[in-house]
């Protein structure tokens, strides 16, 4: 049996505590307690959900220009 190294990270869809093989870092595991599937990150990487907070914010800036123009009546 092997000694593996593991590590400690919050499953993001039930917030439940999990432990993580170092071996599964940047694969698709899924939480034992919802079934929730996240990647494996270390807790010192910077959030998914950081990545794609630029271009939500874009589209909600585009969102809020057509929706001014609109009630401006400017076309």
């Amino acid at each position: 049996m092997k000694n593996l190294v593991s590590y400690h990270q919050h499953c993001p869809v039930c917030g439940r505590g999990l432990m993580i093989a170092v071996t599964l870092l940047g694969h698709r595991v899924y939480c034992q307690h919802c079934g929730g599937g996240f990647v494996a990150t270390p807790a010192d990487a910077p959030r998914a959900a950081a990545a794609e907070e630029r271009p939500r914010r874009d589209r909600v800036d585009e969102l809020i220009e057509r929706a001014e123009m609109l009630l401006t009546g400017k076309r």
